[in-house]
């Protein structure tokens, strides 16, 4: 199979996985990294086939609707690849970026790197910034049942990857958790200029949502 003949049979198999999760973690969200990835790419030294399949393949199995488990989602690409008849180097490099690409990652020393993962990891990380990140994140709270906001539950900015994972916390300290901190996260210089504005847009809706929780105009 020629690369886009392999890019094109994994959409379809990535769309058939995702057709029934929630929505900031659909078919949607990995069209939306797809696209980023390729964007960011573009200004990059990398194998473009390893960059689509991870970035389309990097949450057809995510750990957080699969009780937990994180190696649902490499053992699925990774059975989905062999099938495919995708060479074992490949496969590999995939499964890496798969393995690696969380945020969760972020608590613990870098088990593996490579320009690819940082490409992938780059785009996935711009669809949590943004318009679209403050959806996907009111979205998820929504679909977890959690409060909206809670003063008296402040933002953890010493939690390890367990407490992080576990966290049940209101949807807002998600913000000062996680979103805030990815614009330093950044790791090529297309995705640091892509992060720019989006990291804006989420400073200015804070301030206005904490404007309006006190009834300021």
């Amino acid at each position: 199979m020629n690369h886009k003949a392999i890019v094109e049979a994994t959409i379809e198999f990535v769309k058939s996985q995702l057709a029934d999760v929630e929505s900031g973690h659909d078919w949607w969200h990995v069209y939306r990294v797809w696209k980023n990835s390729i964007t960011i790419a573009e200004h990059e030294q990398v194998d473009m086939l390893v960059v689509e399949l991870g970035a389309l393949l990097h949450d057809v199995a995510d750990a957080k609707f699969h009780n937990g488990d994180e190696t649902a989602g490499p053992r699925k690409a990774g059975e989905f690849l062999n099938n495919l008849g995708i060479d074992a180097v490949t496969q590999n490099h995939v499964i890496d970026i798969i393995r690696n690409i969380s945020f969760k990652n972020t608590f613990e020393t870098k088990a593996f790197t490579s320009r690819e993962l940082e490409v992938v990891q780059d785009a996935d990380r711009l669809d949590a910034l943004g318009a679209i990140g403050i959806a996907r994140t009111f979205n998820y709270g929504g679909y977890r049942n959690r409060e909206i906001y809670n003063p008296s539950v402040p933002p953890n900015m010493n939690m390890d990857m367990e407490t992080y994972k576990k966290s049940t916390s209101p949807t807002l300290n998600h913000f000062y958790e996680k979103l805030l901190l990815l614009k330093d996260l950044m790791n090529t210089q297309s995705g640091k200029r892509m992060a720019e504005g989006r990291h804006v847009f989420l400073e200015q809706f804070l301030e206005r949502f904490h404007q309006e929780w006190e009834g300021i105009d």
